[in-house]
């Protein structure tokens, strides 16, 4: 499932970038929103990767950066808590996650800022460009990931 999903992120981000994005939805479509909230939570409870729906949604509805910045912030701050609060009830929860968590923060507040000042430079088109690089880089990993632990 996990190397089909990283092939279908790649071919729609090749896709969206070869032909300069000709395809998108110029008013909100509730049925395909629907259906992006319903596969990212069915891909953030199965797999942790809950984003892709949501960015491929926002980059066919053209977000400015600052729309798809702001509505991804709103979408997984209450996702977030939610998966955490399943996996503490799960006892997946334990001390090496907490102190990992902890480890990774001093790296993580920094990038925070970064990411906000870059956020501030992007136009709609470049924006986008980096968006589908990113979801590429993504479903490369999904792939990869997939076909290494099969070796």
């Amino acid at each position: 499932m996990k190397a089909c999903l990283g092939i279908l992120i790649m071919l729609f981000s090749a896709y969206s970038l070869w032909t300069s994005g000709s395809f998108h939805l110029k008013h909100e479509n509730r049925p395909l929103l629907l259906l992006s909230g319903f596969l990212a939570g069915i891909l953030g409870g199965a797999y942790g990767m809950n984003g892709p729906p949501l960015v491929v949604y926002g980059s066919l509805r053209r977000w400015s950066p600052q729309h798809f910045r702001a509505t991804i912030h709103a979408y997984f701050l209450p996702a977030s808590i939610l998966g955490m609060i399943g996996y503490w009830s799960a006892g997946l929860w334990t001390r090496t996650v907490t102190n990992e968590f902890l480890y990774s923060l001093p790296a993580m507040l920094p990038a925070v800022f970064a990411g906000r000042a870059l956020n501030r430079r992007f136009s709609g088109a470049g924006f986008l460009k980096y968006v589908y690089i990113g979801l590429i880089l993504i479903g490369a990993i999904l792939f990869v990931g997939t076909m290494t632990h099969r070796i």
